[in-house]
């Protein structure tokens, strides 16, 4: 071998040899949505498809869900590294598992507020908690409003109610029909849905959970203890381009919508937008959101939270907020200061 062609054979292990290191740096991370495809997925969505993501070395794979608990199972069962669930399936998850190996933990709040509701048509004669004393309430049996109706009803005194189970897609069709009186379920998902089988916006009474005195907290980022104590450095990035992104989606909704159809073409843009406005106002900023900051939680009510669920779910062992939560993952206060002023 000639002086050059051993020069060329080593420059070129060289290089192979720092692109392979480069690539060694990258870490994959799976991330489970809690729902599928649609307007709120965008604060995940639109960071992977802007790269930042992949500026920060990760490779990250979104995929949709089909509810939070399976997203807790997920993550749970190590087939997920990440994903976004409410915190009540998550605690309940904990509690009614707790000899589990991987139980997941909340890393940053996102919902603030739990969006469930009551919504029911006008014509029920519904217009407060008190009036859905021996009414028909109906929702799949796994919706997160109706399972934590029993805190609502005990934070408004609401009697005894009837409670008729389906499939999500009857839920809002079966209330239109006048089948039951009142339903549960996401603020941003039923009154739309209610609004595509002929009701009107105006004709729907809508009684959130956090306006009745339930603040329960909703959809956080959890992850695995796995990628948390393996690659902590990882978790931090993830949360850090997750931020930048989302304070993006929160400033220009409708810009952000398009990452959203990006994903699934076949979307109603329109709709989905205006979901996404919803969930923002709504659960993301909002009054409580403001106060104690993004991605942050409240010790008292994080605790107040864990022993509502305990009751309410009736899990095997008391759900332990310093289990479910830790902060001690979170970006900076200056990169998580996203929430634009009061309007």
């Amino acid at each position: 071998m000639t002086p050059r062609t051993f020069l060329k054979a080593s420059l070129a292990l060289s290089l192979a040899a720092a692109l392979g290191s480069a690539q060694a740096q990258t870490t994959p991370i799976k991330f489970q949505l809690d729902w599928r495809f649609e307007g709120p997925s965008a604060l995940f969505l639109l960071p992977a498809a802007k790269g930042y993501f992949k500026d920060a070395k990760l490779d990250v794979t979104v995929d949709a869900g089909n509810g939070s608990g399976g997203a807790v199972q997920r993550v749970a069962s190590g087939s997920y590294d990440m994903g976004f669930a409410d915190l009540a399936a998550l605690m309940e998850f904990q509690a009614n598992n707790p000899d589990a190996p991987n139980k997941p933990v909340a890393i940053m709040m996102v919902y603030n507020n739990t969006p469930a509701s009551v919504m029911a048509l006008k014509k029920s004669g519904i217009t407060k908690p008190a009036d859905l004393n021996g009414k028909k309430l109906g929702a799949p049996v796994f919706d997160a409003g109706r399972r934590a109706f029993p805190i609502f009803a005990k934070a408004n005194q609401v009697g005894t109610v009837q409670w008729t189970a389906m499939d999500p897609p009857l839920r809002e069709t079966m209330l239109v029909r006048g089948d039951i009186d009142a339903i549960t379920g996401f603020t941003f998902t039923s009154l739309l849905n209610l609004e595509a089988r002929g009701a009107k916006a105006s004709d729907v009474v809508v009684l959130p959970y956090a306006d009745f005195g339930v603040k329960l907290y909703g959809n956080a980022i959890i992850a695995s203890p796995k990628i948390l104590k393996e690659n902590p450095a990882a978790v931090k990035a993830f949360l850090q381009a997750f931020a930048k992104g989302a304070k993006e989606v929160i400033a220009k909704p409708e810009a952000a919508i398009e990452y959203v159809k990006q994903r699934d073409g076949i979307i109603n843009t329109e709709l989905e937008t205006r979901r996404l406005k919803l969930a923002i106002d709504t659960v993301i900023n909002s009054p409580d959101a403001r106060s104690e900051g993004f991605g942050q939680v409240n010790p008292a009510r994080l605790s107040l939270m864990a022993s509502q669920v305990s009751d309410a779910y009736a899990t095997k062992t008391r759900a332990n907020p310093d289990t479910a939560w830790t902060s001690a993952y979170l970006p900076s206060a200056a990169e998580l200061n996203i929430l634009p002023a009061k309007k």
